[in-house]
């Protein structure tokens, strides 16, 4: 081959590889191009920009009466992108940066202007796009300033971001803040009404593009998400405020008194099943309480002295007993097996079993049950599962404890279990499930499970409304549901409660001491007790039911001693605020008689007052407004008639009804005195003028 030839191949192979090389890298790009296209954009936009979840505001949660609990306010961080539209000439920055760093000293505090210019200027000089300026500033702050130099000079090319957070806040600050709960982002289930209504509450979250830039830092592409999260639905709770305060005031004042380890107070109306008012301290330190943990839905031990009213149901119900029938106690001693059951306060000799009951006496109830159903055990527990106090409630927030109620086929059972469970022991109830037991005597043996939202609503319409699920219609029939009331009103009457009792209402209920276990060490070891009172008022009409459980008092542990002074606080002052439970106020009629003086004005706000007092008002008219007319034989009450153009009679007014009718009718007033329209410069009835002026002196 001569050397054209050698060097003509060379050539054709080099070119050829050149081709190949080409071809290749075409395929390979159109293959990237078409093939994988779509898995290497998305990859590309992953690294640039992306879409984050902007958090919605959660919806607020009130109270029965209509007060805000909890609720969302925006919280704003506040960065900074050095070079952003309209502050990226050199110019306009420096011109301005001096006087945004005295701003934001004299608004902050924290920094001279000085040091705030010299941020400013480093992080320009550092190209910073999102540099943090202050966290945790509210929206009226913000308002303020976006107002600065620089910041002012457009919501998007000024430089400021504002993040916002949403901040979760209780208006009532410690006032049901366990009932209300908590939203932990690091745990799935939440605590309280937060929790268990997290669905509703939450919303929907929007979404926000960002992009990434130096450092890795993402950064808003907008000032505004760019689609809108849409807020939660509120919460209307059944928790009354001023009783949840009464509540926990009078819980919280009677625990430093005795110097208890914690407790808790449950208040819920009867009829209803709706909660009140729940209050739960634990002792943090010498005299200082506060609220760690819900005992009421969640404290699960032995109740004590307050479960023989089941007991005692059981045997009425079945015959064994009546309340008239006599039961002995002996020196307040009976024992069972090698066990001695003890009265705390001694034996009462042979008395009646509603005498027993009473006086809580611990040996009759325990002979009682054990010689009428030791051969036959489970007809005794099967009342208890009959009515399933054996289940959950079913609560409307999470932690209720399962309660643990024996029967014959528990592993543990014993031939001292059926004396035990007779007056609460070798068991565990909550003081919710106990309440909710005693509601239901009050209720005329309906038993119904609490509740603590009563609906949900959404732009202020409900979308979900709740009421108490029935456990059980009737636990027992209505004569021994009777005989229990009445057993449970003479226990305040003449027995353990009588420091319970009113001269103004009745007061159903039973006392409860009982010995708590001490872990594995069982109540041998160091003594510790649970003073308790469950009753409801008034016994004749109930309206409301209360459970007080105080736990390891070191001043004195009995339950009418501990605990009762925390149910009388709260049943007195809920009766003295609530005039629909007087029963004894009687309607008088007033003609010519004296009535309560009153003055003249708006006669509805006059006969609700008088409604108020029981008194009921006779008009010879029914205009909304009236004049009185003072006579020897009483006051009279006038219609009162207005006529466009003339001057009204206000005479015998108070200020605000006067200035309203006059206000109406065009006139400017001038007053002096105080107390009710003693006399008017134009007399009522001459003709009158827009803008005339009158003079009103009140006494």
């Amino acid at each position: 081959m001569n050397i054209r030839a050698n060097i003509l191949l060379r050539v054709y192979l080099a070119f050829g590889m050149i081709v190949l090389l080409a071809v290749a890298v075409l395929v390979r790009l159109g293959d990237v191009q078409f093939v994988e296209g779509n898995k290497w954009r998305a990859m590309a936009d992953s690294l640039s920009t992306k879409y984050i979840n902007v958090e919605a505001a959660r919806g607020n949660i009130y109270s029965n009466d209509g007060s805000l609990l909890a609720t969302s306010v925006p919280e704003y961080e506040l960065r900074m992108d050095l070079y952003a539209g309209g502050i990226v000439e050199n110019k306009v920055f420096y011109s301005k940066v001096d006087s945004l760093a005295m701003k934001l000293s004299e608004f902050f505090g924290d920094k001279t202007a000085k040091e705030y210019s010299r941020q400013l200027r480093t992080a320009r000089a550092d190209s910073a796009r999102y540099m943090l300026l202050k966290r945790k500033i509210n929206y009226q702050d913000l308002k303020m300033i976006r107002s600065f130099p620089l910041y002012n000079i457009g919501k998007y090319s000024g430089g400021l971001i504002a993040i916002q957070q949403n901040k979760r806040i209780l208006p009532f600050k410690s006032l049901a803040a366990r009932t209300i709960g908590y939203k932990n982002v690091n745990v799935d289930n939440g605590v309280g009404l937060e929790g268990a209504y997290g669905s509703y509450i939450n919303g929907e979250s929007g979404k926000r593009l960002v992009q990434r830039i130096a450092g890795g830092v993402w950064m808003p592409v907008n000032d505004e998400a760019e689609i809108a999260p849409k807020e939660g639905a509120d919460i209307i709770s059944t928790i009354d405020i001023n009783m949840q305060d009464l509540a926990q005031s009078a819980l919280e004042k009677q625990l430093i008194a005795s110097n208890a380890d914690h407790g808790t107070v449950i208040l819920m109306e009867v009829q209803t099943g709706e909660v009140r008012a729940v209050a739960n301290y634990t002792r943090e330190s010498e005299g200082v309480y506060k609220e760690k943990f819900n005992y009421a839905i969640g404290g699960s031990q032995d109740p004590g002295s307050t479960f023989k009213l089941a007991s005692y149901m059981a045997l009425l119900e079945d015959n064994k007993v009546d309340t008239n029938s006599m039961v002995e106690t002996g020196n307040g001693e009976y024992k069972v097996f090698r066990h001695t059951i003890r009265d705390s306060h001694g034996g009462i000799g042979t008395v009646t079993v509603k005498k027993a009951f009473e006086q809580s006496a611990n040996t009759a109830i325990a002979k009682l049950v054990y010689t009428n159903y030791k051969d036959n055990p489970r007809q005794f527990t099967d009342h208890l599962y009959k009515i399933h106090m054996n289940e959950r409630l079913g609560l409307q927030i999470p932690g209720e404890t399962k309660p643990v109620i024996k029967n014959p086929s528990f592993k543990s059972w014993s031939g001292l279990s059926l004396a035990q469970m007779a007056y609460g022991y070798e068991m565990q109830i909550t003081p919710l499930q106990i309440l909710a037991f005693y509601n239901a005597i009050a209720n005329d043996g309906k038993y119904i499970a609490p509740i603590f939202v009563k609906e949900i609503r959404r732009l202020g319409n409900p979308i979900e409304q709740f009421h108490a699920r029935v456990i059980s219609e009737q636990v027992a029939s209505p004569k021994t549901v009777k005989k229990l009331q009445e057993m449970l009103e003479s226990v305040v009457t003449q027995g353990t409660g009588r420091l319970m009792g009113s001269p103004f209402y009745r007061v159903a209920g039973k006392t409860g001491t009982a010995q708590v276990a001490d872990g594995n060490k069982g109540y041998k070891a160091k003594r510790s007790y649970q003073a308790s009172f469950c009753g409801y008022f008034p016994a004749d009409k109930p309206k409301y039911a209360i459970m007080v459980s105080i736990n390891g008092p070191k001043n004195g542990y009995y339950g009418a001693t501990v605990a009762g002074p925390v149910f009388k606080e709260i049943a007195d002052r809920i009766y003295a605020s609530d005039i629909q439970m007087y029963n004894n106020v009687t309607d008088r009629l007033v003609g010519n008689t004296k009535s309560p003086e009153a003055k003249a004005g708006q006669s509805k706000a006059v006969k609700n007052v008088y409604n108020a007092l029981g008194i009921k008002t006779l008009y010879a008219a029914k205009s909304a407004y009236f004049n009185t007319v003072d006579t020897s034989n009483g006051i009279v009450y006038e219609e009162y008639s207005s006529v466009k153009g003339m001057m009204p009679n206000v005479k015998g007014m108070g200020l605000k009804d006067a200035l309203y009718l006059l206000g109406n009718a065009g006139l400017k007033t001038q007053v002096k005195g105080s107390g009710k329209v003693y006399s008017q410069s134009i007399p009522s009835g001459m003709k009158i003028g827009n803008g005339l002026m009158v003079q009103l002196e009140l006494k």
